[in-house]
């Protein structure tokens, strides 16, 4: 193994992920954007994949799902690539090295647009400007986008999906005006549904999902509490870490 890598069990030990040592790890937000998929049939496309934990976690209870990781990163997708194969997922996964906000990398990389049944996507989730870019350029590339490319991330995403195919998207509840407007005359049906830390608070994440070209309306459905007064999980949060519930809309 290298020693800029540790294999580490993940979703209660039912998958094995190889991720860097320094650097973005797959975490509540992976895990929360997995069990947010409903469909499992057809090609699944994994957005900004990193090492391939959402497209995994999804491959594994959905055995008749083809995925597609794309990654832009190549060092992370040589991860994705061994975390396939560690899994046993060969024959129904591969990774696709490319920036999806270029059509002409995505086309290089064997995208072709309007093929997929389903997009996920965990974008970063921070502008430049608003936050401090780490000094290790690959966590600054998984957390931080340049001004206005979110409209253009999400543009992309769905430039890859079928008609009537599903979105699914994690990100804060301070860049919903601009998803929403990104999403103007694209996509349709979307459900927001939002994450809280606890009873009581703010939400701190939103999931989001929506039709391409679909025009029903828009919907908040009930959000989901994550954790107790104590820090631990609750049994639906504890649920969904384990691989072992879906987050329900």
């Amino acid at each position: 193994m290298d020693e800029g890598c540790v294999q580490d069990g993940w979703l209660g030990g039912k998958l094995q992920l190889r991720q860097a040592v320094h650097g973005h790890r797959a975490g509540t937000d992976a895990v929360l954007l997995a069990a947010a998929v409903v469909g499992t049939t057809g090609l699944l496309i994994d957005v900004g994949a990193g090492v391939g934990s959402v497209g995994l976690a999804v491959a594994l209870r959905a055995p008749q799902l083809r995925v597609a990781l794309v990654e832009a990163d190549p060092a992370t997708a040589e991860l994705a690539r061994q975390n396939i194969a560690l899994n046993g997922f060969s024959a129904r996964m591969r990774v696709h090295e490319a920036d999806v906000m270029h059509p002409a990398s995505r086309r290089a990389a064997g995208l072709a647009d309007g093929q997929a049944d389903i997009v996920v996507n965990n974008p970063p989730f921070y502008q430049a400007g608003q936050v401090r870019a780490s000094p290790l350029a690959r966590q600054a590339a998984a957390h931080v986008l340049a001004q206005g490319e979110l409209p253009r991330w999400i543009a992309a995403c769905l430039a890859l999906l079928r008609p009537g195919g599903t979105f699914a998207m994690i990100h804060r509840p301070e860049a919903l005006a601009e998803i929403l407007a990104a999403s103007q005359g694209r996509m349709g049906d979307i459900k927001i549904l939002p994450l809280y830390p606890r009873a009581g608070a703010v939400a701190h994440r939103l999931l989001v999902k929506g039709r391409r070209g679909s025009r029903a309306r828009l919907e908040i459905v009930q959000g989901l509490v994550l954790h107790e007064a104590d820090g631990c999980f609750t049994p639906h949060g504890q649920a969904l870490h384990q691989g072992e519930a879906l987050v329900g809309w």
